[in-house]
């Protein structure tokens, strides 16, 4: 889930003149952009960087600190500066599409994992990004940039593109109309919006993607998760391209996620 003012974290100012708060912003949403100011490259945050980072004033900052250190949802540490609180993980545990999903899947994804020996990896789509929810990791597998919680564009990974390929015709859209042209930041590249299109067709009607990062350094084999509704996640092995092997890892990643489906009731619907 995408949480509110998370367009203000990473050192954008918030709405309102002079860079402080708009006018009438309720509390809530100001106590997200504080919590949206921490991620994967800033895990621990003085007080001054999180009036920076929110546009806060220093003042309404601290308090907003202090509430939500004693909520649990920040930690303050004996230097001053604060960290995310256990009680954000203790909440997040009970989301059915993160931690509720994991349960479900965690079995079927070890099996694959000791299978493949890759990175196996699920993710969900969270607005126009791919959430990753879980990724177990080979010991000496390739160094790859993924980390659980971690959002990646749907365009982007073989999991993003299943997503996008049975998300709705609005969400594709959004990522035709921007999607990314050649870029050595992107795993995966297309030449136009027109090549993008074939590829979400193709996916969904072998059930699969197969993609090669570029350069070809690692590959990627993908299948959909499903429950009664229809896709909830996508199932992945991320491995060495010179040792992909298509018809073996299509087979075990189909297979893994045709059960994780079950398990959820994929089939079951009856309206």
């Amino acid at each position: 889930m995408t949480l509110p003012g998370r367009e203000a974290a990473a050192g954008q100012t918030a709405p309102g003149h002079g860079g402080k708060p708009a006018v009438g912003e309720a509390v809530i949403d100001r106590a997200f952009r504080l919590l949206n100011s921490f991620d994967s490259e800033h895990r621990v945050l003085s007080l001054a960087d999180l009036a920076r980072r929110t546009g806060i004033p220093r003042s309404s900052t601290l308090r907003l600190a202090r509430k939500l250190t004693e909520a649990g949802a920040l930690e303050r540490l004996d230097d001053g500066d604060f960290v995310i609180g256990l009680r954000l993980l203790e909440v997040a545990s009970l989301a059915p599409r993160g931690h509720g999903l994991r349960a479900v899947a965690m079995p079927y994804m070890e099996d694959l994992f000791h299978v493949t020996q890759q990175h196996v990896l699920l993710a969900v789509r969270d607005g126009d990004d791919a959430l990753l929810v879980e990724r177990l990791s080979a010991h000496g597998a390739t160094p790859v940039r993924f980390r659980v919680g971690g959002r990646m564009p749907l365009s982007a990974t073989g999991v993003g593109l299943v997503l996008l390929a049975h998300a709705p015709a609005e969400a594709q859209e959004r990522a035709l109309r921007g999607f990314a042209p050649k870029d050595e930041m992107n795993l995966m590249e297309w030449d136009s919006a027109a090549e993008l299109r074939r590829t979400l067709a193709e996916v969904r009607r072998g059930g699969f993607a197969v993609e090669r990062e570029t350069g070809g350094t690692l590959s990627t084999v993908a299948a959909p998760v499903r429950n009664a509704d229809g896709v909830v996640a996508a199932l992945s092995v991320v491995m060495p391209s010179s040792e992909l092997a298509p018809g073996t890892y299509v087979t075990a990643v189909r297979t893994s996620a045709r059960a994780i489906s079950r398990q959820l009731g994929a089939g079951t619907r009856t309206s």
